[in-house]
């Protein structure tokens, strides 16, 4: 086999237009395999966006997006997900009148492997206790903290090779932040899936990540190791808040 240098996920040059609005414009990263790289920004920066390309939901006006350096931009949003590529919707999507259990089995719809399809839900509910608690609720009476846990959840149910979030902490309190952060934290280190995670709480995505992309009016404005963004006189005044 020839060894090439292609990461393992990147974009290259990418537009996203809506009608007549440039929404990102000409924005490359790339994501190592087993790694997470976040992007951070003001609202309406081009953050989810991006995400929406990646997932084919939006068809990319220009540019390329790789996996393993095969394109599959312009591929329908199922054949992308067939892939290996799942998204975390911003705004916690549970299916409100399904019960937990059948909203984590809604992750596996792809999938045709029964036993191992029990075996990781066996698994997850041993990993997400409330949840094996609430197993037989509807997921629409969870708290929003819970309705993170399921659809984090029923996203690895698909088991993704590379696992978009966005902005999974919002509107939740700073104890359930912490959760999730460290929930994570544990998918990247434990389950070796590589996580593009968009997010507000800046200070967050830079602890989690180990690359960092600053997009602001959809161009890339910074770049760099998110340990020394997090130092960077620009990032900390705009996004981290005071300096310390």
């Amino acid at each position: 086999m020839t060894e090439t240098n292609e990461p393992f996920f990147s974009v290259h040059d990418l537009v996203v237009r809506y009608d007549r609005v440039l929404a990102v414009r000409e924005v490359s990263l790339a994501c190592p395999a087993g790694s997470a790289i976040a992007l951070i920004g003001a609202n309406g920066a081009g953050k989810t966006s991006t995400l929406r390309a990646i997932t084919g939901l939006v068809r990319p006006a220009g540019g390329e997006i790789r996996l393993e350096g095969t394109r599959i931009d312009g591929l329908a949003p199922a054949a992308i997900a067939a892939c290996g590529i799942t998204m975390v919707p911003e705004g916690r999507h549970v299916f409100p009148l399904m019960t937990v259990r059948d909203n984590l089995m809604m992750g596996a719809y792809l999938r045709r492997d029964a036993p191992a399809i029990r075996a990781d839900l066996a698994r997850l509910l041993d990993r997400f206790p409330r949840l094996a608690e609430r197993i037989n609720q509807q997921a629409g009476t969870l708290s929003g903290g819970e309705q993170e846990m399921v659809v984090v959840a029923r996203a690895l149910m698909a088991r993704p090779r590379l696992l978009l979030l966005d902005e999974p902490s919002l509107g939740l309190a700073p104890k359930i932040v912490a959760d999730i952060a460290g929930l994570i934290l544990s998918i990247i280190r434990d389950d070796k899936v590589s996580v593009v995670l968009v997010e507000q709480n800046s200070r967050m995505a830079l602890r989690l990540s180990h690359h960092a992309y600053v997009l602001e009016t959809g161009r890339i404005a910074l770049s760099g190791p998110s340990a020394l963004l997090a130092e960077d006189d620009h990032v900390r005044r705009l996004y981290l808040g005071a300096m310390e």
